[in-house]
This record gives C-alpha cells, sequence and structure tokens, in this order.
C-alpha cells in the first residue's frame, strides 16, 4: 500500500471539509478549495481526520492514492496557514512594484514587463529586489512564482535575473583576457 497515501490527514479547527460533485472542497480562513477525485480514489470525514482509500491495485490507482492524499493534505494546509514563495531581483536596475492587480518588472529590456495577479494570491514588493507571492493554493503560487522567474531567469556569469530566495546559481567563470604565454 501506498506510504503516503495511507496516512491520514488531520483537519484543524475552523475547517470544513465537505464531498460535493465528485470531488472534495475545503473551507478556511484563508479560502475555499475544490479538488476532483478520481473514480477509483474514496476519501472519508471520520471526526477531524480525513482517510483517503482506493479501491483497486492497480499502478495508476496507487499512484493517484497518494497523490490524492497530498494534493487534500496541501488544501489543509493552504486554507488554514497558506503558502509563499520569495524572489529576489538581481542587477543594477532590475526591480518591482506592485500596481494594483499588476505587477510591473523592470528587468534590463527596453520596456517594462507587466504581469497580472491571478485572482486569489498576493503579491508584496516588499523592496524593489524582494518579492513575497502568497495564497492558499500552493500549486498557484508556485506556477506564478515559475512565470515571474521565467522572464529574466539567472544567468550563470553574473547571476543577474529573477531567482527564489533559497536558490543557489552555479556559477560559471568568464573569459580570461590575455594568456601568459601568448602573443
Amino acid at each position: 500500500m501506498s506510504r503516503i497515501g495511507k496516512r491520514p490527514i488531520a483537519v484543524p479547527g475552523g475547517v470544513t471539509v465537505t464531498s460535493k460533485d465528485s470531488g472534495v472542497e475545503v473551507k478556511g480562513p484563508r479560502g475555499t478549495l475544490f479538488h476532483r477525485v478520481p473514480p477509483l480514489v474514496a476519501v472519508k470525514l471520520e471526526g477531524e481526520t480525513l482517510t483517503v482509500t482506493r479501491g483497486d491495485e492497480s499502478r495508476s490507482v496507487r499512484a493517484l492514492h497518494g497523490l490524492t492524499r497530498a494534493m487534500l493534505q496541501n488544501m489543509v494546509t493552504g486554507v488554514t496557514s497558506g503558502f509563499r514563495k520569495q524572489l529576489e531581483i538581481v542587477g543594477v536596475g532590475y526591480k518591482a512594484e506592485v500596481q494594483g492587480a499588476t505587477l510591473v518588472l523592470a528587468l534590463g529590456y527596453s520596456h517594462p514587463i507587466r504581469v497580472e495577479i491571478p485572482k486569489g494570491l498576493s503579491v508584496k514588493a516588499e523592496r524593489p529586489t524582494l518579492l513575497t507571492i502568497e495564497g492558499a493554493d500552493r500549486q498557484a503560487v508556485g506556477e506564478f512564482a515559475a512565470k515571474v522567474r521565467a522572464l529574466r531567469a539567472p544567468e550563470p556569469y553574473k547571476g543577474k535575473g529573477v531567482k527564489y530566495t533559497d536558490e543557489r546559481i552555479r556559477r560559471k567563470v568568464g573569459k580570461t583576457g590575455a594568456t601568459a604565454g601568448g602573443k
């Protein structure tokens, strides 16, 4: 049996879990999330514990069993404490600011880049070079952070670009001027 799928999920106080439309809806202080459950996977709420069981032992259903449990755990965590990613902007003149529901980035191009902030996420520019993305949906937070990072990924020579704060950039040695014994 799946080691991840068989672990029960503790539902804290203030969070309600309901089954509807062949899926599970989780409501909490940070919002409401919905996940469609595959047909051969069942979700049961017993008191303050949520358990996921499977109806088949095929390889694909075993994979969906663990995936469904992980998704439900992320939903419970998201509506209680939420998820956050921090991005650091490195480079002379590179900066970011939030204007309403739009993120405006100056990343060394001839024009500012405008990115619409998805609903359910909050973006703060704590400094002009530090962005914090927060939200209840782990997938939406990670996807938006990856989208912003892809606008100017960090380059390996000077490290300029948008990177995660905990990301370590492998640096390369650049060209040297003249060789010691050359012409």
